[in-house]
């Protein structure tokens, strides 16, 4: 994971993210490209809000400049490869394009301008639409030691596999790996793949993964695979996205909106 994508934006979770960013930046010998989108450009001059709009972008983009500016100083005094992009138009949009010649897609638990725990459409939209796998950081993470325990979250779904391919850079890196499924007690879904199918495709790649079945409980699914990593000591997760269309109240399914609502560790996703 050498080619890291940030997103800059000036809210709550700026400063974690950027630091795990670095971590993975160190961790990999890697390249920073941060990326700073300034959405209110993209407003026609004859809407409604127009005139509003146009009173307002002046202070906007001083604010973004400053934010660039205070990032730029900030990043100057790392140790680690990085280069920014300063572009116009919806972050997603921005984001998603840069993706295709990226690794991995950087970003905050929560949608611009939304500091609550609730999952972002952000998360969803690009997750559905790139290739490219995207970590998601909480916004009061401290440091991230990538050479530190991680768990993958298996249930034999394509996308489980799907992050399963996609961590193996990180996996290689980290000090144990738990392959951990749920007992669900009322499973949605039968996926054919056992456990031993991941943990023999992670050997292969040199990874030895621990292979664990959690009972559910009374909690959820995303809430006993976080209590698992927490107990373990795990450095972050990794799991499978699911979701289908952007026409669902969320673009994430059931279980991905959970662990995305107040993530307690960088979660690492994939479709």
């Amino acid at each position: 994971m050498k080619s890291i994508l940030l997103h800059i934006n000036d809210d709550a979770g700026l400063e974690a993210r950027t630091q795990a960013a670095l971590d993975l930046a160190r961790a990999f010998d890697g390249h920073i490209t941060c990326l700073q989108a300034l959405t209110y450009e993209v407003f026609a001059p004859g809407d409604f809000y127009g005139s509003a709009i146009a009173a307002a972008m002046p202070i906007l983009r001083e604010n973004a400049e400053a934010l660039r500016t205070q990032v730029e100083d900030d990043l100057a005094n790392e140790d680690v490869s990085w280069s920014y992009r300063f572009q116009f138009g919806m972050a997603e949009s921005r984001l998603l394009e840069q993706s295709a010649i990226n690794d991995v897609i950087v970003l905050g638990p929560n949608d611009i301008g939304v500091d609550g725990p609730r999952p972002s459409r952000m998360v969803g939209d690009l997750l559905l639409h790139s290739r490219t796998p995207v970590l998601v950081v909480p916004k009061d993470q401290q440091r991230v030691d990538w050479g530190g325990p991680a768990l993958v979250a298996w249930n034999g779904s394509t996308e489980a596999c799907a992050a399963l391919r996609a961590a193996v850079p990180l996996l290689q890196k980290a000090s144990k790996v738990h392959l951990a499924s749920v007992a669900e007690k009322k499973p949605r879904v039968k996926h054919d793949l056992p456990p031993v199918e991941g943990a023999e495709y992670l050997s292969r790649h040199g990874i030895h993964a621990e292979m664990v079945e959690l009972p559910q409980g009374e909690d959820n699914v995303a809430d006993t695979l976080l209590a698992a990593a927490g107990v373990r000591g795990c450095a972050y997760m990794v799991m499978g996205a699911y979701g289908h269309s952007r026409l669902a109240e969320f673009l994430l399914g059931g279980v991905t909106r959970q662990a995305l609502t107040d993530p307690q560790l960088p979660v690492l996703l994939a479709h």
